[in-house]
């Protein structure tokens, strides 16, 4: 999974497409990699449609594409890089997703948009599912938060001082705890750990009073005794916290106190309680469109799970 050396880049070739872009080329340079651009459309694709010469008779969503697709093919960041262009045609989230297995991928990454929702970069809430139905991690990132790739003179470098990883020490967080420490260690990053206490357990406490409070304080103690476990073993040296509250409020919040470079989760998916599609959890939507950096959305083994349930005996981190 790490280093990140195959990078799925997908776009609409929207002016935001250039975010996602800069990350995906400072992780495939940064590693020796390689991007996939990869492209889905309603309709199919010729496959020498960058190379096949301009036809007046085309469509003209084709020419379009074609000057769109060699545009960002030109663009500095992509110099002495190895890229890869992909148009397929299809549903855009089901199509990604194909593709991250296809291309046997490490990472992708995504632009979201602002406070007000995921964006609707080919259609629907397509971040959201893109993410929820990715096999591998994917880097959720929304203009004007802080950014840590820099490109100067020709020169890129990514620049991580700070990483928050949120946890539940369920199993759904199990591989988002390894990718925070391997990355944190290879950077030479700072990391911090935290475990959100939810403010329902309140409510819980205030509704039965003896059975309520006993619970409360027993998750204290066995989320006290997990996290002084992850700040000794797995080479990690986390800085733990432990907060209480609504989960997504108090993550952003110590994200921007700690002026975290990344917030690293996990995302394993849940069935939707209408049918259909798995959907991700509201809280982890909720740190995707509020985090002041950048998202890493680590998925879990592809199992869809229900609803998450109470631990109820440790999991090895």
């Amino acid at each position: 999974m790490y280093p990140f050396r195959n990078i799925l880049l997908p776009t609409n070739f929207s002016p935001n497409a250039r975010a996602a872009l800069k990350y995906a080329a400072a992780f495939a340079r940064n590693d020796a990699g390689r991007v996939v651009m990869f492209n889905v459309q309603e309709s199919k694709v010729p496959s020498n449609l960058l190379n096949a010469p301009v036809n007046s008779s085309e469509e003209h969503w084709l020419a379009q594409l074609r000057t769109d697709a060699k545009g960002l093919l030109a663009d500095p960041l992509f110099q002495n890089l190895d890229v890869e262009v992909s148009f397929v045609d299809g549903e855009p989230s089901v199509e990604i997703a194909q593709a991250a297995i296809d291309h046997e991928i490490d990472l992708m990454t995504i632009v979201t948009r602002g406070r007000k929702g995921i964006t609707r970069a080919f259609a629907g809430s397509i971040a959201e599912d893109i993410i929820a139905g990715s096999p591998c991690a994917v880097l959720a990132l929304r203009p004007a938060q802080r950014d840590f790739v820099e490109h100067r003179e020709g020169q890129t470098e990514i620049r991580l001082r700070r990483i928050l990883l949120a946890t539940n020490f369920r199993p759904s967080s199990v591989a988002a705890t390894s990718l925070a420490t391997h990355i944190a260690n290879h950077m030479g990053a700072q990391l911090h750990a935290v475990y959100v206490i939810g403010d329902y357990f309140e409510q819980i406490s205030a509704m039965f009073p003896e059975g309520g409070l006993a619970a409360l304080t027993r998750l204290r103690s066995y989320v006290e005794e997990r996290m002084t476990h992850l700040a000794r073993t797995d080479g990690s040296r986390a800085i733990t916290h432990v907060a209480q509250g609504r989960p997504y409020e108090e993550i952003v919040r110590l994200a921007a106190k700690t002026d975290a470079d990344l917030i690293v989760i996990g995302t394993a998916v849940h069935n939707s309680l209408f049918g259909g599609t798995p959907v991700l959890g509201s809280e982890i939507e909720r740190v995707v469109r509020n985090a002041p950096c950048p998202v890493l959305c680590v998925p879990a083994a592809r199992v869809v799970t229900p609803l998450p349930a109470f631990v109820t005996q440790a999991v090895p981190t």
